[in-house]
This record gives C-alpha cells, structure tokens and sequence, in this order.
C-alpha cells in the first residue's frame, strides 16, 4: 500500500483552501520526520518487529541524526517504536490491548460529536463531510486504498470540526497508532471498504435528519467494525503481534 493519494486530496484541500487562504505549515525538521515515519509505520511500509537504523533514516532524508533521535524519541512515546539503548530500535509490534482503549476513547468522542451535531441540526454542518464522501467513493472505484484510507481520517476529522472539538482528533491522533495498522491489515478485506462508506452515508443521513438515536446506532456500528475482526486479523499476521 505504497499509493501517494495526491490527486484527490489535492482535489480536497484545494477546494476547501481557495476560499480560507493559503496556509503554510511551519514544523521542525525533527516534526517532519516523525510525521513521514509515523505514515510510514501506520502504512506498514515499516512493519512491526522492523529493525531501524538511526544512520541510515538520517541518510535517507539527507539529516543528521539529532533530528532523527528527537523523532524516533517521540514515536517511542506513541508507542510505535521500541528503543533498546545501547542497542537497536525496532518497529513495535501491534498491541492490541492498546488498540481497544483508543477505540474506546474515540467511541465515547463521536459518539457525543454525532449527537450534538444531530440534535443542533446546524445548516451545513455536513457539507464538507459530504464532499470527502464523494471522494471516497471515487477512490474505492479506482481501487486506491491508500487514498480511501486518508480521506476517511479527512471525514472524521470534519465531523469533530463541525462540532467544534478539532483538538480532541489531535489526541485521538496521538494515541491511534496500533488501532490504525489494524485497521490497514483489515480494509484490503472484501467488503470492508464498501461497509464503511455505507455507515458514513447512515451517520451524515442522520444528523441532517436531526435523529440522534440512528446517530448513536451507526457510529456504534461503524466503529466497532475491525475489533470485530481482531481474532482473524492476527492469525494472518501473528508476525505482526
């Protein structure tokens, strides 16, 4: 799963940037490099039990290794990374305890993030999410999981956005790293994809209706969908726990 989604995020980003401005992100090196090892673990790219070299990551983005260090330091503190000092760093493996308390977590969120959207029925408090739906259906018909699995952290997000609470997925964020690979060993499964824009349609459907019940139901659903699955995912994968 080594697809660059670029057209369509592009496609996203554009449409939502024109009106709001340019804006620049400014983050140190040591950030930058967190953020694309984290992507790249996350991905599986860099699977779990991968052994890291500080060198050759400082090589490869053209850095020294102090940056390196502080990054790897960081994703050691997701999680992530596991740092045996003196020694060697490798990938962590995939903890699923950690997993359900993330979804946990995220549960409890949207949950009360649907409900107050529902029940305030704000005029155009889906519209983004509508558009991000769209695009993951394109995505899905041109068979880009990559892209499918991006945009569906864009439609979360637009959803804590519209509640006010854009924050709170930063935390969610912060702490989704074995939840995610999970959930990247889970979508290549048949059907799967196809499940989760059907529960995305029954969510935003819901709060345009103002029915916080069937809100409830469909995030409940919808979140529950690879946990579910943890047995059948780790007996394909036991390399990967």
């Amino acid at each position: 799963m080594n697809f660059k989604p670029a057209h369509l995020l592009e496609a996203f980003n554009g449409s939502e940037g024109h009106e709001q401005g340019e804006r620049i992100k400014r983050i140190s090196v040591s950030q930058q490099i967190q953020e694309s090892l984290r992507s790249r673990i996350i991905s599986l790219e860099l699977h779990p039990g991968l052994g890291l070299s500080r060198g050759e990551i400082a090589k490869h983005y053209g850095v020294s290794q102090t940056p390196v260090r502080d990054a790897m330091m960081k994703l050691e503190e997701e999680g992530l990374l596991t740092i045996y000092p003196q020694s060697k760093t490798e990938v962590s493996k995939i903890d699923v305890d950690q997993a359900r308390e993330t979804q946990f977590l995220r549960l409890s969120l949207e949950l009360e993030i649907t409900r107050k959207l529902a029940l305030e029925k704000a005029s155009g408090s889906t519209a983004t999410a509508r558009k991000i739906l769209s695009l993951q259906e394109k995505a899905l018909s041109d068979g880009l999981l990559d892209a499918f699995a991006a945009l569906d952290k864009q439609f979360h997000l637009s959803l804590f956005q519209s509640a006010g609470v854009a924050n709170l997925h930063a935390l969610v964020e912060s702490r989704s790293g074995h939840i995610d690979r999970l959930r990247n060993l889970n979508l290549p499964d048949p059907g799967k994809a196809s499940n989760i824009l059907k529960y995305h349609r029954l969510i935003l459907d819901s709060i345009e209706q103002g029915d916080a019940r069937a809100c409830d139901e469909a995030v409940r659903a919808h979140l529950s969908g690879t946990l579910e699955k943890v047995e059948q995912i780790v007996a394909r994968n036991p390399e990967y726990f």
